[in-house]
């Protein structure tokens, strides 16, 4: 008898564009690979399972270590460094450094919700390149490289008011600022992972995504949209105005916001701050 406990949704093949980077493209198909074995082997508890903390002080499940561990394999192969989301850090002595969050939205894969993502960035001697983020779930894939135009963009929206807005979900001691934006939004959506979030603001979807204050998201949550946000014409900055920095010290947290446009990207943070 079938295990109602298993996830039958399917797990695609990555759409990887041939111009990303080989590491960071090789490294997006290894971990699409382990996370569709996973959910052909494992049940949404199994995959739930906390196996231990991870290099930023929260719990890694089963199914985050084993998408980590197909990267980690990768990183070694192609003797490029890696600073992700449970392993921390692997340095390799390169000029290159893969900064990845191996899951975005665990919560929602290992219960079967189709909300989740790779992303990964590339630094080069300390500056971000080019990055990717591929839907879980669909395949689909955003890949952009720092200073160079891309085939999807933003909505262009400037004004808060009467905006789409996704947010991560309200925190007791952040509350207002939360309030004050769904005040002024016209949609507010909690999709429960961050770099898809932000992905579909650079593909237009809506119009900004932001963490409303409680210095939730760390670097590797963010570095990705840094170069796919800006590259579609929009922007990315800390609600509490401090600056975004590739930085191995994972316990660094910032309060991310992803808009549109520059303009709305500061407008968020304003009514954030109140």
């Amino acid at each position: 008898m079938p295990n109602p406990r298993m996830i039958s949704w399917p797990v695609p093949e990555p759409e990887v564009p041939p111009t990303a980077h080989p590491a960071l493209a090789e490294a997006s198909t290894a971990a699409v690979a382990a996370f569709r074995a996973a959910r052909e082997k494992l049940d949404r508890d199994e995959l739930a399972e906390d196996v231990g903390i991870g290099a930023d002080g929260t719990a890694t499940t089963r199914l985050d270590m084993l998408v980590e561990t197909a990267i980690s394999e990768v990183i070694q192969r192609r003797r490029v460094n890696l600073l992700s989301e449970e392993i921390g850090t692997i340095d390799n002595g390169s000029a290159t450094t893969l900064v990845i969050d191996p899951v975005d939205g665990t919560a929602n894969a290992v219960a079967g919700v189709p909300l989740s993502a790779f992303a990964g960035a590339v630094v080069r001697d300390g500056v971000l390149t080019e990055a990717l983020t591929c839907w879980l779930e669909t395949g689909r894939c955003w890949h952009a490289i720092a200073g160079q135009p891309t085939p999807f963009r933003t909505t262009g929206r400037r004004a808060l008011d009467g905006a789409a807005v996704s947010l991560l979900r309200p925190h007791s001691r952040h509350r207002d600022g939360w309030l004050r934006v769904a005040d002024r939004a016209a949609r507010i959506r909690i999709l429960s992972t961050t770099c898809l979030e932000a992905a579909l603001v650079a593909e237009g979807s809506t119009d900004a995504f932001a963490d409303a204050g409680s210095d939730t998201h760390r670097i590797v949550d963010l570095a990705a949209a840094m170069v796919i946000a800006p590259a579609a014409g929009g922007a990315v900055l800390d609600a509490h105005g401090r600056r975004l920095e590739i930085d191995t010290d994972l316990g660094r947290r910032w309060s991310g916001v992803v808009a549109a446009t520059p303009e709305l990207a500061e407008q968020l943070a304003d009514t954030i701050r109140g």
